[in-house]
């Protein structure tokens, strides 16, 4: 399974370690991915991998719907 999100599709990045010494090494900055069951309009439930920071921005604006309403 690819280390994406399924929202959002934010993925993997490249970039370098580096030390003290400025050696460079190569590195991968992966996406913090949450396993989340999503309550589909129909009733039923489907698990999907969500970044952290698009299920923050889920929850925020589900919050703001029910204040609205």
């Amino acid at each position: 399974m690819a280390r994406k999100c399924q929202i959002s599709g934010k993925g993997p990045l490249v970039g370098n370690n580096v030390s003290h010494a400025n050696n460079k090494t190569k590195r991968r900055q992966l996406p913090n991915l949450r396993s989340v069951k999503v309550t589909l309009e129909d009733g039923t439930t489907k698990r999907i991998r969500i970044a952290a920071s698009e299920l923050r921005t889920m929850k925020k604006k589900a919050a703001q719907a029910t204040v609205e309403a």
